[in-house]
This record gives C-alpha cells, structure tokens and sequence, in this order.
C-alpha cells in the first residue's frame, strides 16, 4: 500500500475527495459552475466548518442571509450552523476548493506537527 495518493483536477460539477484520495482527516471537494449558475440548495454543518478557496472565476455567496462577493484567490471560512449558498457570477464561471473540517478539532499543524528529517 501506497503512502501517498494523487488525483488530477476535473471540470466536473463536484467531486468529493475523502473516497479518491482516503482522506482520514478531512473532506475536500472540487466544485465549478458554469456563469451565472448557482448551487441549488441551502444548507449547513453540525460539525463541520468549511474553508473555500476561490481558484478561478468570480461569484457570490450568501452567508446567514448577507451577501459576500469572491474572486480568484479570495478564501473564506464558514462556522458549521451558518447557512451558505454560493453563486457564479453572471459573467464568469468559478471553481473553487472546499475542505471540511470538524470545528476545533486542530491539535496541531506546521511547527508543532511537522518534522525536518
């Protein structure tokens, strides 16, 4: 068994990673809407806050009924109970990175975490 997992990014409308790559820690999905198309739902965490990272394109969110604009290279973060829809604009298509994580789960990270060998 392999220690590492690899995946090339598609231009699907979604794709989960934690089954592809066997993420133990974390999901991570690849999202992209075509201009002027939006997610068709609203939804929310129990436990989960989610971090978006914005790779292309432009567009809109709306989190707890405010409305936020986002370009490439924006990242947002979202507490689990807010309510969150996101939106291409009506000019761009947008793709972005979306890890889930349990909300105050992180115990360590790169200088505690990491080793120099």
């Amino acid at each position: 068994m392999s220690n590492y997992s690899k995946w090339t990014f598609s231009k699907d409308a979604r794709t989960e990673l934690h089954d592809i790559l066997g993420l133990t820690g974390a999901e991570i999905s690849i999202n992209n809407l075509p201009a002027g198309a939006g997610v068709p739902f609203v939804h929310h965490h129990k436990k989960n806050e989610e971090i978006y990272l914005i790779l292309s394109g432009k567009g809109s969110a709306v989190l707890d009924g405010e409305t936020i604009e986002f370009t490439a290279g924006d990242v947002i973060k979202v507490a689990p109970a807010v309510k969150r829809q996101f939106s291409a604009a009506a000019d761009s298509p947008v793709s972005w990175a979306c890890i889930q994580v349990k909300e105050n789960s992180l115990e360590e990270y790169t200088n505690t975490d990491g080793v120099i060998d």
